[in-house]
């Protein structure tokens, strides 16, 4: 688990409902050297000791994470919504559905693996679902604490470590689930968070060749860039091309398209003989 401001700058974050600045939060620093820097020091902690683990001891990682936030969910419903200025029960109603995420996707870490598929052949194939690494994370502005864990928990689940750039709006709820992370025995280099401006550190986790994937929440233009600069070193994006999601549908924020982008399918053919009865 890591948190970084990557650089000596900080900025306001605002809050309506007091009508003025709630706090100081670390910017990363707008030199690339810096970007780079502090993401190559994260990612040397190889991700596939995470991905190794048994599908049934991520599930119990996200299971715990989920049941501290729950004790928890009166705390981080008052802050999000002094922050966002939205009124007490939509605040509440996006932690609950912030908490159906976690549960959810650890409910699915062993159940999601692969799967047996025809064959025009005589024989079968296996297809098995394997974690693609690193994954770059820039979350909206919208719904901050919701659409952050609807993109953390499925990478997550599915045994890759993330890059969070949470929202630059509104940071704090993203921040506040550090220490549930760091008591909830998440290893260390799984659930990385930097701060600062979207499209800046997009552009320094699209170009590292360390990061296998990068997802992208933002602008049309800060989609297009992200795909743009991830052809030369053939990463996947995922992107939103500025068209803003639903995070409260179940279809939008937790659907098959989540599991399909944290995951790599590889096939394995089992030809077969015809077999006679003597």
């Amino acid at each position: 688990m890591g948190t970084e401001g990557a650089g000596s700058q900080d900025s306001w974050v605002l809050s309506p409902a007091l009508g003025g600045g709630w706090g100081l939060v670390a910017r990363a620093g707008w030199g690339a050297g810096s970007q780079d820097s502090w993401v190559l020091s994260r990612l040397r902690l190889s991700p596939g000791r995470w991905g190794k683990r048994a599908a049934h001891a991520r599930a119990q990682v996200l299971y715990y994470a989920a049941e501290n936030l729950e004790l928890r969910r009166e705390e981080v419903a008052s802050r999000l919504g002094a922050l966002t200025g939205a009124p007490p029960e939509e605040a509440q109603r996006e932690v609950e559905l912030a908490l159906d995420r976690l549960f959810h996707w650890a409910a699915l870490c062993d159940k999601s693996g692969g799967a047996v598929q025809e064959t025009p052949l005589h024989g079968t194939t296996l297809q098995l679902r394997q974690p693609l690494g690193v994954v770059g994370v820039a979350c909206p502005d919208e719904r901050p604490l919701l659409s952050f864990l609807s993109l953390l928990a499925p990478a997550v689940a599915r045994g890759n470590a993330v890059v969070m750039v949470p929202s630059p709006r509104y940071p704090l709820p993203a921040l506040d689930l550090c220490q549930i992370f760091d008591t909830s025995d998440v290893p260390g280099g799984v659930v990385n968070i930097v701060t600062g401006n979207r499209d800046h550190l997009s552009r320094t986790l699209a170009q590292h060749q360390d990061v296998q994937a990068m997802w992208y929440f933002g602008s049309a233009e800060g989609s297009q860039f992200v795909e743009w600069v991830s052809a030369g070193n053939l990463k996947r994006t995922w992107v939103s091309h500025g068209v803003p999601r639903q995070w409260e549908d179940p279809a939008q924020g937790a659907g098959e398209e989540f599991l399909y982008q944290a995951t790599q399918c590889k096939n394995i053919w089992i030809p077969m003989g015809e077999i006679f009865a003597n």
